[in-house]
């Protein structure tokens, strides 16, 4: 599942092979975009906002577009050379295809694509709190908004965008087990919140540039992470076994020992 690395190395990919690069045909296949043509335009660049991907073009008269898209649950970009085989998914969850003369920009089962003015951005990323990995990465903010909603679990506000933004379920679930905290524990009685989202930040920052996603330190496929997708397997400090529930739209991964709290 993308999280916010996922989304800032996806970024970083696109912005290597595109920036700079005119566009020689684009290819959208979603209704409301389905009759754009971006012939002629400039890649300006590429950048990320928690979990939004910002693809920033430049027109020839000088006007300047921003394509927006968020990878959600499933969405991704791969890119291709002129003339290869799109591999990455089959040709039904191709959401738009960006051409120039030496990549090709493929967008699979992207969603909340949009195509809007690059001074407008605000209007589908400004309700997002501090980017864990942004310039405005700011843990005292990102505290009075968690503690804006006291009565909230603090799982479900981890995932809450609009607080802080970037953290998904793997990071939530990893972060509360490193800090022993309980996930239905409420956001009023958890000891130290700036130390939780501190961690989170380190975290996130420590899988940056690169696409396994690391919590234990390890880079082995079935060492990766302390809880999250474990039920069942024992917990890596203490031997309990690891629980799974749902918990709101999302599941949780917990250790009932490590973690201690009534029946989630």
């Amino acid at each position: 599942m993308p999280e916010g690395d996922t989304v800032w190395n996806t970024a970083q990919a696109l912005h290597r092979e595109l920036t700079g690069q005119r566009l020689t045909a684009s290819d959208f296949r979603v209704p409301t975009l389905a009759t754009v043509d971006l012939a002629g335009w400039t890649v300006a660049g590429s950048a990320s906002r928690g979990k939004h991907l910002l693809l920033r073009l430049t027109g020839p008269d000088g006007t300047r577009l921003t394509l927006h898209s968020h990878l959600r649950m499933d969405g991704a970009w791969r890119t291709y050379r002129p003339g290869a085989a799109w591999t990455a998914g089959p040709a039904h969850l191709v959401r738009v295809a960006l051409h120039t003369d030496l990549t090709v920009a493929v967008g699979y089962h992207l969603h909340d694509l949009a195509l809007v003015p690059t001074g407008q951005e605000q209007a589908l990323i400004g309700h997002l709190g501090p980017d864990l990995l942004g310039p405005d990465w700011d843990p005292a903010e990102a505290v009075r908004r968690l503690g804006a909603h006291p009565d909230a679990t603090i799982a479900e506000a981890l995932l809450d965008q609009s607080n802080l933004a970037g953290i998904g379920n793997l990071y939530k679930c990893e972060v509360l087990y490193l800090r022993g905290i309980w996930p239905w524990t409420p956001v009023r009685e958890v000891p130290d919140l700036t130390a939780t989202v501190v961690l989170a930040q380190r975290l996130l920052a420590a899988n940056r540039g690169r696409w396994v996603q690391s919590t234990t330190g390890s880079l082995r496929r079935s060492e990766t992470t302390h809880v999250y997708g474990r039920r069942g397997r024992p917990c890596r400090r203490c031997g309990t076994l690891v629980s799974k529930a749902e918990q709101g739209e999302r599941v949780t991964y917990w250790c009932p020992t490590c973690q201690p709290g009534s029946t989630g």
